[in-house]
């Protein structure tokens, strides 16, 4: 009974400690769940959605084909152009990369697909992004919307075409915008195993460096630079885990069709490789690696690859890989963007009428060297760039550099430099003009995300190449046919970088605490 009685308040006293411990750690788990029920609240609100499209841009025949420094005038269609969009939205912010089947993506197109977009989307103008495949088999568009945007008269074929121009992005970003839903991303790398890539400049043994060479001729020493076979990739996935859209980007300039009918080249054999692996309706979003100076011809063959052995090994090489990628676990997006003042050369009153005398020769068909026919193109585009009054009517003597917005702009030319990121794992780098490798690549090495991705010929054409530093003092074609001073793309490389940078910092500020 003694015992007992001893006992009693003991026991008392252990049962209210350990109810209490009960009652505190009850509590504290009910303030957990709570945080962590308010934590997915606000995660699921802000949960990134993603929608893709696309819409055919495929000229009319007889509109003027691209990519050479004579009329072309097109006579049927071999495969459709696209304009390929993807959106990328949130709560705080949204952002958007459309790839369309051209040579390039003059200003005045540029301008006039976002601000349309825009004002149909609510995107900010400065977050949308467009690209070209760099297809020599699309439209010379450029004078036809210059003489558009100046009513001037024109045939009523190409003052039509523009409107469809402009219009097929528009509604590409558009739907997608409207489709955009919570997805599964995953991203990553594929390595390019068949070679389909080559750097087209070559060092010869008297120093100079010369493009489009072939290891037959014995003045050829060695490449002057490397390749990239990286094939960068994001994959889009609805809720059941199917395939919606693949983002994929990779370094080989697009020339190897030739002909008088349209196509979008190789990049139209990645998608149908896709479609017949993975799914009828994906959507397969090719963005141009940085490969101003890399080009599909073997040098130790004689045979050219053509664009259905590129576009299928690519298409295998990603869907290879597609299964592989790491799903994106935090998707926070940030989109950031800086306008770049690019220093531009110069072109003399001299120079001009120089320039003048051997495009008037090469439009009465005779023999002007290549390289004279190039420059003087360029000089009658740097004219009108650098001059408020030209010393040349400029659209009198070319087609394409053509510009209303960047007319009389002077000794800099304003370029978009745009950043895509998603959560730490993905970003996607958009940069103006036909960018050399070896600043691509210096932009891959250099950023903080695993998966980086680096698209050229976005929102500005008019630089026409951007070669690195070293390139400069070696001349050959690139040289000859860029329109900005040496550092321009260093200059590139840069900002991109400091974006990147400034998108890891906002992206882990905003990421929530792992569990």
């Amino acid at each position: 009974m003694k015992h007992t009685m001893l006992a009693s308040p003991t026991r008392f006293f252990w049962l209210v400690v350990w109810g209490g411990l009960i009652f505190t750690l009850g509590t504290a788990t009910a303030a957990e769940t709570e945080l962590k029920n308010a934590a997915s609240q606000a995660a699921s609100a802000n949960a990134l959605r993603v929608g893709v499209a696309e819409v055919d841009i495929t000229p009319p025949v007889g509109f003027p084909m691209a990519g050479y420094y004579h009329e072309r005038l097109a006579e049927g269609m071999i495969d459709p152009l696209k304009a390929k969009a993807i959106v990328f939205r949130s709560d705080q912010t949204a952002a958007a990369l459309v790839v369309c089947d051209l040579i390039g993506i003059a200003t005045d197109l540029k301008l006039a697909i976002r601000q349309q977009a825009s004002e149909k989307t609510g995107i900010p103008a400065a977050n949308i992004t467009i690209s070209a495949t760099h297809s020599h088999t699309a439209p010379d568009y450029m004078k036809a919307l210059y003489l558009k945007l100046g009513s001037a008269g024109q045939e009523p074929l190409r003052a039509a075409y523009i409107d469809k121009l402009i219009a097929g992005p528009v509604e590409a970003l558009v739907k997608a915008h409207a489709s955009a839903k919570p997805v599964r991303l995953s991203a990553g790398s594929a390595q390019q195993q068949t070679p389909v890539s080559f750097n087209r400049r070559f060092v010869m043994r008297d120093g100079s460096v010369r493009t489009w060479m072939n290891y037959e001729n014995p003045e050829v020493v060695r490449a002057a630079g490397p390749i990239d076979p990286e094939i960068g990739l994001l994959s889009i996935a609805d809720e059941t885990g199917a395939v919606q859209g693949v983002v994929s980007n990779f370094a080989l300039h697009l020339d190897t069709v030739g002909g008088m009918k349209w196509s979008a080249d190789y990049p139209y054999f990645i998608q149908q490789t896709l479609r017949k692996a993975v799914g009828a309706d994906v959507i397969s979003i090719f963005g141009t690696g940085c490969c101003g100076d890399i080009n599909h011809s073997n040098p130790r063959q004689k045979e050219r690859n053509k664009a259905d052995f590129i576009g299928t090994s690519l298409g295998e090489s990603i869907h290879q890989q597609l299964g592989k990628l790491t799903p994106l676990e935090r998707t926070t997006l940030v989109a950031k963007s800086r306008v770049v003042q690019l220093p531009l050369q110069d072109a003399t009153r001299d120079e001009v009428t120089h320039s003048i005398q051997i495009l008037d020769a090469a439009k009465r068909k005779d023999k002007v060297e290549f390289l004279d026919h190039v420059l003087a193109y360029k000089k009658l585009m740097l004219d009108e760039l650098r001059h408020t009054s030209p010393f040349a009517d400029t659209a009198e003597h070319i087609t394409w550099g053509l510009s209303r917005s960047l007319a009389g702009v002077g000794s800099t030319i304003p370029v978009d430099v745009n950043v895509i990121t998603l959560g730490s794992d993905v970003a996607i780098v958009t940069l103006p003009g036909e960018v050399f490798v070896e600043l691509g690549l210096a932009i891959k090495q250099g950023s903080p995300f695993r998966t980086t991705l680096v698209i050229e010929l976005a929102n500005a054409v008019e630089t026409i190449y951007i070669p690195n530093r070293g390139a400069y003092a070696q001349g050959s074609y690139e040289v000859t046919n860029s329109a900005t001073q040496p550092g321009s793309g260093e200059m590139l490389v840069e900002t991109a970088l400091s974006l990147l940078r400034e998108a890891a910092q906002e992206s882990q500020t905003a990421q929530p605490p792992k569990p």
